[in-house]
C-alpha cells in the first residue's frame, strides 16, 4: 500500500474527513489530500511523521509500516534498514534477484516481514 493510501486509510479508519483531520493536526487540506493522492512524497520530517503516528494511535506494527511507507514514497530506504551495514552491503544482491523474480505481493509482504523480524530488537515481534 502506497504512503498516501495508507494515510487515507488510517484517517478513515478514525472516521474523519480529511478537513477535521486537518483541523485537528494543524495541516493544509490542500497539501493533505496530495499527499493521500499520491502527489507530493511524505514529509521529511520525522517529527511531523511522528506527530501524526501519534494522533491517529498507530502501535508499533502499524508505526513501522506507516514509517515504512513514508519513506518509500521519497524514494529513501527507511532508516532503521539504511543505518544497518549488512543490510545495505546485501541490497546491491537484492536488487538484482529482485530484478530476475517475478513476486507475487504474498511474497514481498513475507519478505518484509522476514527483513523487519531480522532487525527487530525483540526478535518474537
Amino acid at each position: 500500500m502506497t504512503f498516501g493510501a495508507l494515510l487515507k486509510t488510517i484517517r478513515l479508519g478514525k472516521a474523519l474527513t480529511l478537513r477535521q483531520c486537518c483541523e485537528q493536526l494543524r495541516a493544509d487540506p490542500s497539501n493533505w489530500s496530495k499527499l493521500e493522492r499520491g502527489v507530493n512524497p511524505a514529509p521529511h520530517d520525522i517529527a511531523v511523521l511522528e506527530k501524526w503516528a501519534v494522533f491517529f494511535g498507530l502501535d508499533a506494527s502499524a508505526r513501522l509500516d506507516f514509517f515504512d511507507a513514508a519513506a518509500i514514497s521519497r524514494r529513501e530506504i527507511p532508516i532503521d534498514l539504511a543505518s544497518d551495514e549488512v543490510t545495505i552491503a546485501a541490497l546491491p544482491v537484492f536488487f538484482r534477484a529482485a530484478r530476475k523474480a517475478t513476486l507475487t505481493e504474498e511474497q514481498i509482504s513475507a519478505l518484509i516481514e522476514d527483513v523487519r523480524r531480522a532487525h527487530s530488537p525483540d526478535k518474537n515481534a
